[in-house]
Parts: structure tokens; C-alpha cells; sequence
């Protein structure tokens, strides 16, 4: 028997366990995949011990969640809130620049530090926020929207902040990788522009893909990693260009054979992602660091809901929306990672600092279902209840 099978029974009963538990408290399937890493990782039981490889597999999930959420947001009307997620993210992305400023100039830390811990902070989950509002059926909502735009901008912004990272730690991308950072971003632009004016599209092959189910299977497959890939290559976010496939699948007009094809696939991958977040938590360091950790925790949970909502309200959005999307955001998301990791690996932040950099993250992530419900509980209360 192969050494690896009782592994992933024990895995699969870990997180339908721990699911069935968190599923009794009320609390969302991201929350039971998280805790379930924990359970299983290094600090639990012990089954897994090397994050790496579920991380991988756990990328693949976030490729999968873009390509669906791409398939079910409407790009026209998303392109309306053009300016919100443009000039919304990057009023965002100063503003907790110049909160962590403030932290920095106290505590004597370099410009690179400083941009480096600012541009971790601003940037929010993908897959938790998406996940959430899957859920929840508010993807193509007016809020929904303004989440989606906001988390697309930062997928977009991850790369400048890579490029300014490694230019101060005297560790830049060559000439070759920016020009093809510029012609991606340019392609991207391009296909969005003709897709949102209602552009036609085709997707090749059509009629053999309908009328077979295994050649559905790999020409799904193909439609999503593709441009995920591709985009990759360029120097973008492979999730951006999954993003990229779904809308082209959706304007298509393909969905229903794709969404049927890959869904199961989207669910697992995604668990796993959650999963080995989890895995990479130092529950030690946690215990050992408690109070500096929680504060941090608290900090980030209510800077970046702060910090969204006074962004979204000077951009006419109401007080109860604008707080509500902030609350969405407000967890420290899943690409802060690999900022910490280049700013380990660069010398900008220590050992300590990075464990707790990871520890904030998983953290934001596992309370923000439980922050967005009572952010909206409070909402609620001081305000009428009228439409978002």
C-alpha cells in the first residue's frame, strides 16, 4: 500500500471532523479548513510536516476560485465600478502605507521596511472574500462588486509592490521581466476592454465539447490553466489571468459545461489552499507570543476596516456599505506571504518579525468570517435597514 493513501484518508477525516464541528458552531467551511490544517500540521498531530507541497497544491485552488468568480461577476457592470477599484485601492494601499509610516518612524525602521510591512498590510484575502461571497450569493451584488474590483486592483497592484520591494532591497526584476509585466498588463487590459463592451468570443471546438464529457473535463482544464499560465509567464498573477479565462468562458456563453466539469476539482483544491495556510502556523510562537500577536491581529482587523470604509465613503459610497466591504477586506490576505518571504529573504525583516507576519495572517484570516458578521451586526443596529 502506497504510504501516502492513509495520509490523505486521515486528511479528508480531519477536516470533515473538524467541519462537522465548526459547521455545529455556525462558522464557514474556511474557518473548519484552517483549523484543520492546524490539527493536522507539524504543531498537531503531526500528519504533515512539510507545508511546501500542500502549498502548491493549494495555489491551484486560488486559480480555480478566480476562474469561477470570472464566470459569475458580470464584467460590464464590474467595469462601472472602475473607479472604485482603481482610485479606491490605491487611496487604500497609501493609506495603510502611512499608518505603518507612523509605527516605522517610531521605531526607527527603514523606507524598505516600511513599504514592505504597508504593502502587506493593504492587501486582503482573495479566497476568503471570494469564498464568502460565493457563499452568500452577493458576487454579482452591488457590494459584491465593489469587493470584487478592490481584491482585482490589489491581484494587479502585487506586482509593482514585488518590483519597489526588490528594487530598495538591491534585488530588482531585469529589463526583460518588466517589459513582459508591461505587455501582459496591456494584453489583459485589452481583452477586459472588448469583453466589457460586449465583444464576441468563441470558444474552439464548441460543439465537440458539448457533445463529449471527457473532452469537456480537459478542455475546461485547458480554458483555466491556460491563461493562468500564460499570465504567469508575463509576470502577473496566474490568478488574475484565471480571472481572465472565466470571463472569457462567461461572455462565451460556455459556462454551464465548464462549471460543471471543474467544480469538483475547485472544491478540493480550494480546501487544500485553506488547509496549508494552516499548516504553516506556529502555534509555539503563537502561545509564547500571545498578546503581541492578538493586538496585532486586533490592529490590522480594525486599521483595514477603518482605512476601506473611509476610502469607499469619499468615493459616495453610504456609511453602512462602506463599512460593511471593510469589513470584507479586512483580513491581512494570502500574497502578504509571499512579501514576508522576499522580506525575509532579503533581510528586511527578521526571523521573529516573519513568524509573526505569518501568525497575523492566518489569524485575520480564520476570524474575518466571525469580523464580517459582527461588523454587519453592528451596522444593523445603529442603521435602518435599507438596501446596500
Amino acid at each position: 500500500m502506497d504510504p501516502l493513501l492513509p495520509l490523505a484518508v486521515a486528511a479528508v477525516a480531519g477536516i470533515l471532523l473538524v467541519g462537522l464541528v465548526m459547521r455545529g458552531l455556525g462558522q464557514p467551511h474556511v474557518v473548519a479548513y484552517l483549523a484543520a490544517g492546524v490539527m493536522l500540521g507539524p504543531h498537531g498531530f503531526g500528519l504533515f510536516t512539510d507545508a511546501d507541497q500542500l502549498t502548491r497544491l493549494g495555489d491551484v485552488g486560488v486559480v480555480l476560485l478566480l476562474f469561477f468568480v470570472g464566470m459569475e461577476v458580470s464584467l460590464p457592470r464590474l467595469a462601472e465600478g472602475w473607479r472604485v477599484a482603481v482610485v479606491g485601492t490605491g487611496l487604500q494601499i497609501l493609506a495603510s502605507i502611512g499608518a505603518v509610516a507612523v509605527l516605522g518612524w517610531w521605531l526607527d525602521w527603514t523606507l524598505a521596511r516600511i513599504l514592505l510591512m504597508g504593502f502587506a498590510l493593504s492587501l486582503s484575502s482573495t479566497a476568503v472574500v471570494f469564498s464568502l461571497l460565493r457563499a452568500r450569493k452577493e458576487l454579482d451584488s452591488p457590494r459584491g462588486r465593489d469587493a470584487v474590483g478592490i481584491l482585482l486592483a490589489q491581484d494587479v497592484a502585487i506586482v509593482p509592490m514585488l518590483i519597489v520591494v526588490g528594487l530598495l532591497a538591491g534585488d530588482g526584476p531585469s529589463a526583460g521581466v518588466i517589459v513582459r509585466q508591461v505587455v501582459g498588463g496591456l494584453a489583459l487590459v485589452v481583452l477586459f476592454t472588448h469583453l466589457a463592451r460586449g465583444g464576441k468570443v468563441h470558444v474552439p471546438f464548441r460543439v465537440l465539447m458539448r457533445a463529449d464529457h471527457e473532452f469537456q473535463v480537459f478542455a475546461a482544464f485547458l480554458l483555466c490553466f491556460g491563461l493562468a499560465v500564460l499570465s504567469g509567464f508575463l509576470g502577473l498573477s496566474a490568478a488574475l489571468g484565471a480571472f481572465a479565462a472565466g470571463v472569457y468562458v462567461a461572455a462565451a456563453k460556455e459556462t454551464d459545461w465548464v462549471h460543471r466539469s471543474l467544480e469538483p476539482m475547485h472544491v478540493l483544491f480550494v480546501a487544500l489552499f485553506f488547509v496549508s495556510v494552516g499548516l504553516l502556523l506556529d502555534v509555539t510562537f503563537l502561545l509564547e507570543n500571545f498578546g503581541l500577536v492578538a493586538v496585532l491581529v486586533i490592529a490590522a482587523l480594525v486599521l483595514n476596516t477603518v482605512i476601506n470604509a473611509v476610502v469607499l465613503r469619499l468615493l459616495g459610497r453610504r456609511w453602512i456599505t462602506a463599512v460593511t466591504i471593510g469589513a470584507m477586506l479586512a483580513q491581512v490576505g494570502e500574497f502578504s506571504f509571499v512579501l514576508a518571504a522576499l522580506g525575509r529573504s532579503s533581510n528586511l525583516i527578521t526571523d521573529f518579525a516573519y513568524q509573526a507576519i505569518l501568525g497575523v495572517i492566518v489569524c485575520t484570516l480564520a476570524l474575518s468570517p466571525l469580523w464580517i458578521a459582527a461588523v454587519g451586526r453592528l451596522g444593523r443596529r445603529w442603521t435602518p435597514a435599507t438596501p446596500a
